[in-house]
C-alpha cells in the first residue's frame, strides 16, 4: 500500500456530516437540500459542524436550484454568505458563476476570490456545462481557483473518465481535479486507476423515517413532485466506510 485518494464526502446536514466522520471521510463539502443539487447551508449548521468537527469543511455558497446565472440580489446575498462562512473559520468556499452562454463569469468569480482570500477555492459543477473545458480550466487557473469539481461533463463520472483523465494531464498540478457524481462502491478504484486523480468526491445517502406527519397524509410542504413527507434522506455509514476502503493504491 502506498497510502490512498483523499475523500471528500458531500453533506447535507451535521448528521450528515459526522456520519462523514466517523466514516473516515478526509474532508467534507456541507450543503443543505441535496436533492436540489445542493444548496447554502444555514450559518447554523455550518458553526455546529465547525465545532464538531476535526476535518476541513468546504461551504456551497448556491442560493438556489437551476442555473448559475444570478441576479445581482443573489449575488450579493452570495458573497455575504461567503463572507459570513470565512469569518467563521471554513476552510473553502465552494461556488460557480456563469455568463447565460455558460461560459466562466469572470467578474462575479473575482469578486467571489477576494472575500475566499487564503482559504480554498473550489469551483462545482457547473464547469460541466461550460462550451469549452480547457479554456474554462485555463480561466480558473488564471484567477487562482483551488480546485474544480467536475464529472467530467457527463452525467457521472464513469462516464466522464475520458475527459477527467484529459483534464489532469492538462492541469499539470496547476489546479486540483476533483470527481463527482456518481461514484459508487463498484466503480471507484476504475474511476482511480482511469482518471489518475488524487482525491474524490460522493455522497452516500439512506432513507431515514420521520413518521410525526403520518397523521395526515393530504399535505404536502414540497414542490409539485409531492415527495414523501414520512423520510429523509441521511449519510450511509456502511457504504462511505466500504468505498473509504476501495481508495488504496496498490
Amino acid at each position: 500500500m502506498e497510502g490512498r485518494v483523499l475523500t471528500e464526502i458531500c453533506c447535507g446536514s451535521l448528521d450528515d456530516a459526522l456520519i462523514a466522520q466517523q466514516a473516515g471521510a478526509d474532508r467534507i463539502e456541507l450543503n443543505s437540500c441535496l436533492q436540489q443539487g445542493g444548496l447554502t447551508p444555514s450559518l447554523g449548521t455550518f458553526i455546529e459542524a465547525k465545532k464538531r468537527l476535526k476535518i476541513p469543511v468546504m461551504v456551497m455558497v448556491r442560493p438556489r436550484e437551476a442555473g448559475f446565472d444570478y441576479s445581482g440580489n443573489e449575488i450579493e446575498v452570495m458573497e455575504r454568505d461567503a463572507g459570513l462562512f470565512i469569518e467563521h473559520g471554513a476552510e473553502g468556499i465552494v461556488f460557480g458563476f456563469l455568463n447565460s452562454d455558460g461560459t466562466i463569469n469572470l467578474k462575479n468569480s473575482q469578486r467571489m476570490m477576494k472575500i475566499i482570500g487564503r482559504a480554498e477555492a473550489v469551483f462545482h459543477r457547473a464547469f460541466d456545462v461550460v462550451p469549452d473545458p480547457f479554456k474554462a480550466l485555463d480561466q480558473l487557473i488564471e484567477i487562482g481557483v483551488t480546485r474544480v469539481l467536475t464529472s467530467g461533463q457527463e452525467a457521472s463520472v464513469y462516464d466522464g473518465v475520458p475527459l477527467i483523465a484529459e483534464l489532469v494531464k492538462y492541469a499539470k498540478g496547476r489546479i486540483q481535479i476533483l470527481p463527482g457524481a456518481g461514484i459508487k462502491l463498484g466503480n471507484v478504484q476504475e474511476i482511480i486507476h482511469k482518471t489518475g486523480v488524487s482525491q474524490i468526491h460522493f455522497a452516500s445517502i439512506a432513507t431515514r423515517f420521520d413518521t410525526s406527519t403520518a397523521g395526515n397524509s393530504k399535505i404536502f410542504f414540497g414542490g409539485a413532485y409531492y415527495p414523501p413527507e414520512d423520510r429523509h434522506t441521511i449519510a450511509d455509514l456502511s457504504t462511505m466506510k466500504k468505498i473509504i476502503q476501495k481508495t488504496a493504491k496498490n
